[in-house]
């Protein structure tokens, strides 16, 4: 027997405009071969053949004269009932070629429509029947207007994807074509890693990242750079002018008059002018930093000298020498210095 769904795909090509269409066996395989182009007395490779040479020719996506999607699908369905006869004639199974094939076409009445108006929807009186109509045929419109939206998204969607890629097939054709001709041997990089100074951070506009690069070449230096390593190097010599002076001093407790020239020292105006200006230069690096973990934390003279008085490692009750010496004059110079070096941030 013939499959219901390839009959029924034949006969819509055959009998569209008929309601009853009776066809034998015989005539029926006569019109497929007609269909395929081949004789009565193919065998199947022939038709195999034919049918592989007209599906290239007729396929909706083949850019050809003859390019038809019913013409396709008439081609398919008739070579599939010839490879059923095929099939049935190796198993020795025989049929009539005479008996008569009817293609016809089932109605089934209805029967959940009550009314023939407004297309059978509503239920209630015919004005309750009309308004539930036109609320209906609203929604099927949003409905069709939505797919419509959809659909044209979608197309130029597509569009894009194909145009997008068209262009990096034609690029990749050209590189390819430039690395057959050579173009590509005497570069200067070439079988080299890429520098550390084409990386950029991701998370930086390109714009910004090329800046900074130029900046960078130049020998341009950000601020807050400059601050840090002015402030570390103040703080430094800070300590090391404390530290300077605590090796004539004794073991703590110190004894009176010890603790009054240390006092008298710690708690000198130049000093304290000294620790002032610094905590000014750290709160304008504070300000401008972009990372707060290098943040700076103010100056506390008290907190620093008494840090400074009980470091083991400092020598203890050295004499000090009261004429004036050139590292005594050094050192105030290295003030003078100091103060010039702060004030110029400030």
């Amino acid at each position: 027997m013939f499959s219901s769904s390839s009959l029924l795909n034949l006969a819509r090509h055959w009998a569209c405009s008929y309601r009853s269409l009776h066809m034998k066996r015989s005539e029926v395989y006569q019109h497929c071969f007609r269909i395929l182009g081949v004789h009565e007395s193919a065998d199947q490779d022939t038709v195999r053949l034919a049918y592989l040479d007209l599906v290239k020719r007729v396929h909706p996506d083949a850019r050809t004269p003859e390019a038809s999607s019913e013409r396709f699908k008439e081609v398919d369905e008739a070579f599939k009932l010839l490879q059923e006869k095929f099939a049935k004639n190796r198993r020795n199974i025989h049929e009539n070629d005479e008996e008569p094939i009817e293609f016809d076409i089932k109605h089934t009445a209805p029967q959940h429509r009550q009314y023939l108006s407004n297309e059978g929807i509503g239920t209630g009186t015919p004005y309750q029947r009309q308004k539930q109509y036109q609320q209906v045929r609203a929604m099927k419109a949003q409905e069709r207007v939505l797919e419509h939206r959809i659909g044209k998204t979608g197309y130029f969607s597509k569009h894009a994807i194909k145009t997008k890629y068209g262009i990096e097939r034609i690029v990749e054709d050209l590189i390819q074509e430039a690395m057959s001709k050579g173009d590509f041997n005497n570069l200067s990089g070439a079988g080299k890693p890429l520098s550390s100074a084409q990386s950029q951070n991701p998370y930086l506009d390109f714009t910004t990242h090329k800046l900074n690069k130029i900046m960078i070449d130049n020998g341009f230096t950000p601020e807050w750079i400059t601050l840090s390593r002015d402030i570390r190097d103040a703080i430094t010599k800070l300590k090391q002018s404390l530290r300077s002076e605590r090796i004539y001093y004794g073991e703590w407790p110190l004894q009176r008059a010890e603790q009054q020239a240390w006092q008298h020292y710690v708690q000198n105006e130049e000093l304290e002018k000294e620790v002032v200006k610094l905590n000014r230069l750290i709160d304008k690096y504070n300000l401008i930093v972009p990372i707060l973990e290098n943040q700076f934390f103010r100056i506390h003279l008290d907190k620093l000298v008494e840090s400074i008085f009980r470091e083991p490692d400092l020598s203890r009750n050295v004499e000090r020498n009261h004429k004036p010496s050139k590292g005594a004059a050094s050192d105030n110079k290295y003030k003078v210095n100091l103060f010039s070096f702060i004030e110029s941030f400030l």
